[in-house]
């Protein structure tokens, strides 16, 4: 019961921090720092992600790339389905020395979903069946960075439960590390005088 519960608390404790920090927010309710869309293709890899600014400093995204799964049964690696709900740590800060924010680039917590299907997988040691899927459910910490021409770093190591089909259950960390370019249009980082 406790396991169904705890990803429902961790959306809404993340979407009311949103909300509280939208209303202090001198610009009102929009997304000050955060890309409102980013689209990325994952250069080594490859893969896709795509990234939705919800609220201040609050995004959620999707993709699809390779991951490392390591949990009490083995590891696993190779493709994987993410969602993440993240929150963005230290906007502020980077923009009090003068680093760059482009392309959501900040260090950030997040919800994570990661889902591995076995035809999908480069290598691994279980003890499964050609056609296994293995669900991640946890939290992960992720730095992202993307430089003014558009090329992205994205970098993420969480620990979970790991929920299997056609292999035993059980926790562990999982590590994410992507390289790609930004295809959409990234906010101008120029002072904007009203």
């Amino acid at each position: 019961m406790f396991k169904k519960i705890l990803p429902l608390c961790l959306f809404f404790l993340f979407a009311y921090s949103g909300k509280v920090q939208a209303q202090t927010n001198e610009k009102g309710f929009g997304i000050v720092n955060l890309e409102r869309h980013q689209f990325t293709f994952n250069i080594f890899g490859p893969g896709i992600r795509y990234e939705l600014g919800l609220f201040k400093n609050v995004s959620v995204s999707t993709s699809f790339n390779p991951a490392l799964a390591y949990y009490s049964e083995g590891y696993t690696f190779g493709f994987a389905w993410h969602t993440r709900l993240r929150y963005y740590l230290n906007f502020e800060n980077r923009l009090d020395v003068n680093k760059n924010t482009t392309g959501n680039s900040a260090d950030y917590i997040s919800a994570a979903r990661s889902v591995f299907w076995g035809p999908l997988q480069l290598a691994d040691n279980l003890n499964a069946p050609s056609d296994f899927a293995i669900a991640f459910y946890g939290g992960v910490y992720g730095v992202q960075r993307t430089n003014r021409k558009g090329f992205n770093v994205n970098a993420e190591l969480g620990f979970g439960y790991y929920r299997g089909d056609g292999v035993s259950n059980g926790y562990g960390p999982l590590l994410n590390v992507t390289f790609g370019w930004v295809a959409t249009k990234r906010k101008s980082t120029k002072p904007i005088f009203d």
